[in-house]
């Protein structure tokens, strides 16, 4: 990606060009990525007039690169808390919520009966379903918990069979989601109001709208721990943005089944890093980010009063991971606890050194 300047009375200053990346192993190489970004940006700005997302400008036949409206001067909001800290942006961070559940509210099912979604759309975020491997995650995390000595009682393999059918079946919360939410893919001003602006829709897909939140309640893989979402009032920002397009966000035991569904499938997702995160070395913050992620997704469903089967299985896990680790047995919520949004950081493996040089 980069930031082109051009001439002409009609032409933007500058715009930034999007293209895929050509090596195998930087990821993300499928040709379709590209288009379904393309796609989702115009039904957005296009037909819905969503004014969160930068607009397409130019597309290559071929998908070999695209051209998008420059956003400058806004920038990243991770790397403003990351410089700054979170309580120096609270404002921007609730911002960023709100454009969420906008764009939850503005892409539901109630809100798109009359402008139904571009049939290229709907066929392209079929390759980016992000539950297309759902039982299997949920098979191996289990696995996983069982080998630390966590057993899956009956009680939550019910609930993890439930928590299945909420996320393939959200009913009223069926949105399209940019399949990345998070604080780098969001770009703010620096100062005034934020004008918050979603980015990177390469990945974006037709899902449960309230996977986009989990990001407000559970530790990305950029932060060490959000802190207390309700606190920063980022929960409520979102709630009542969604609320707008999908009337049921205002049902307590609706939205917190489908949000704590969301929070515990994405922190399943992460422990199955486990032999991974195992491997590194003591001091990697690796650890005890996987240990809050765990917890604050047990947060959430003690706070909505559901799934409890699950959030003490959850519990349970993160507790056999604190004694393993010693280094991840961290304090992450009251005062005394990690601040929000600190940042994950890994420690790098000792370099090999020639004795002779």
């Amino acid at each position: 990606m980069a930031r082109v300047q051009f001439r002409g009375d009609c032409a933007p200053p500058t715009a930034i060009v999007k293209w895929v990346r050509c090596h195998s192993a930087a990821g993300r190489t499928e040709p379709w990525r590209l288009r379904l970004e393309c796609a989702a940006l115009r039904y957005l700005s296009d037909d819905l007039r969503f004014a969160f997302t930068p607009r397409v400008l130019a597309m290559h036949p071929s998908a070999a690169f695209a051209v998008l409206e420059d956003l400058a001067p806004r920038v990243a909001l991770d790397r403003l808390i990351g410089r700054d800290g979170a309580d120096a942006h609270v404002e921007r961070l609730r911002a960023f919520a709100r454009a969420l559940g906008e764009l939850g509210a503005a892409t539901s099912r109630r809100a798109t009966a009359n402008r139904p979604w571009p049939t290229q759309l709907t066929r392209l975020a079929a390759a980016a379903d992000p539950l297309a491997r759902l039982s299997l995650e949920l098979d191996e995390a289990a696995e996983y918990a069982t080998d630390l000595g966590v057993r899956v009682s009956a009680g939550v393999e019910s609930e993890l069979a439930a928590i299945a059918d909420e996320l393939r079946a959200p009913g009223p919360f069926f949105a399209l989601s940019s399949g990345d939410a998070a604080t780098n893919n969001v770009l703010v001003h620096e100062s005034g109001p934020a004008g918050p602006r979603l980015i990177d829709f390469e990945a974006s897909a037709f899902t449960h709208a309230l996977l986009d939140a989990v990001c407000l309640h559970v530790p990305g893989p950029g932060w060490l721990t959000v802190g207390d979402p309700v606190a920063l009032g980022v929960a409520d920002s979102y709630r009542r943005a969604l609320a707008l397009g999908v009337p049921q966000a205002e049902d307590d035991r609706l939205y917190g089944f489908g949000l704590t569904a969301a929070c515990a499938w994405w922190a399943l997702q992460r422990l199955r890093r486990y032999p991974k995160v195992d491997m590194r070395p003591p001091g990697d913050q690796s650890r005890p980010q996987l240990v809050e992620t765990l917890e604050a997704a047990a947060r959430v469903a003690c706070s909505y009063r559901v799934l409890p089967h699950t959030a003490g299985w959850i519990r349970g896990i993160a507790e056999r991971l604190r004694r393993r680790w010693p280094d991840a047995d961290l304090v992450f919520t009251g005062p005394a606890g990690v601040a929000p949004y600190s940042p994950r950081r890994e420690v790098s493996p000792p370099v090999a050194t020639d004795p002779g040089s």
